[in-house]
């Protein structure tokens, strides 16, 4: 084959020969003996069928088919060279892009807090965030449109694929929402709200699951008077005096000083859900993926009840 030695290494060292004058010592450079060295250029040659050195009583000089390759192996050793200082970059955090799907409510609250404590100490990676609901996150993650997704899941819940790897992040405790005057207190007993009415998450949200199974448990029906598009819409209604609301605490991060927000009873058992960063199994993680998962981890430190360290 034309291009058995038409090969990295021997274009380096055809470089170094020059650049140092002669054989004996551009093969010191490379790390060869004299004779190694002056096997491959000879090789090189051969293959090429035409000389790249003309060898002079004192050194070598190039030929012009020697410029040609010359000229070659020094773009092509700068490029590696840059490539070496990208992946030590890279190393160091000094860049890198994670595309990261994510959920409304977790975006508000833990996403926010861990992106502002990524850049304060990462500045230079980039975090590309595409928001989803939970079908489409893992649909994502499988095209290879996002690296990382943030995702939740209930007991029920079916289980995602076994192609995903998903890491614990926090358990999210669900709470219940009153009017900022409402004389509901804390740890109280889900029974005893047989006869309020609920505000709830509309077209069949999982936090409106979490309310029929938690009142079925309780043996009663929940009178539902209002369905809602989002979290700040639930919290309108319950300020308004419309009704309450059993809703994931995150999506109280960011509440309004005319609600207040309520735990339930421990012996109730109400569903919490369990807030995890999936990838594809088989991906590794890059520097950046882990300055991410670590900052997530570290929000949810400061912002969740029960965080889960990794």
């Amino acid at each position: 084959m034309a291009d058995d030695y038409f090969d990295a290494t021997t274009l380096f060292l055809l470089l170094d020969v020059v650049e140092h004058g002669s054989i004996t010592a551009g093969a010191e450079r490379a790390n060869l003996t004299t004779s190694a060295a002056s096997q491959r250029i000879t090789k090189l040659e051969k293959s090429i069928r035409q000389p790249v050195l003309v060898r002079l009583p004192r050194g070598v000089r190039p030929t012009e088919a020697g410029e040609i390759l010359l000229d070659r192996a020094r773009l092509f050793r700068r490029e590696m060279r840059a490539a070496h200082g990208d992946l030590e970059a890279l190393r160091g955090l000094e860049k890198g892009t994670v595309r990261l799907g994510s959920f409304p409510t977790v975006s508000a609250s833990l996403l926010a807090e861990g992106l502002k404590r990524l850049h304060q100490s990462w500045p230079s990676i980039d975090i590309q965030v595409r928001s989803a609901l939970r079908p489409q996150l893992i649909e994502m993650l499988h095209a290879s449109e996002v690296e990382l997704a943030l995702m939740w899941s209930y007991d029920w819940t079916e289980s995602a694929e076994q192609s995903l790897s998903l890491v614990p992040v926090a358990t999210d405790r669900t709470v219940l929402l009153v009017a900022a005057d409402s004389a509901v207190e804390d740890e109280v007993s889900l029974a005893a709200l047989h006869d309020q009415r609920w505000i709830i998450r509309n077209n069949r949200h999982p936090a409106s699951e979490v309310l029929s199974r938690s009142c079925e448990a309780a043996g009663f029906a929940p009178r539902v008077v209002y369905g809602a598009s989002d979290y700040q819409e639930v919290q309108a209604m319950v300020a308004a005096g419309v009704g309450i609301a059993m809703v994931p605490e995150l999506a109280t991060a960011h509440h309004r000083s005319d609600v207040r927000i309520v735990a339930f009873s421990d012996q109730d058992k109400i569903p919490a859900r369990s807030i995890t960063i999936a990838s594809l199994a088989r991906r590794q993680y890059t520097p950046a993926m882990y300055a991410l998962s670590q900052a997530i981890h570290e929000a949810a430190q400061k912002l969740v009840v029960d965080p889960i360290r990794n």
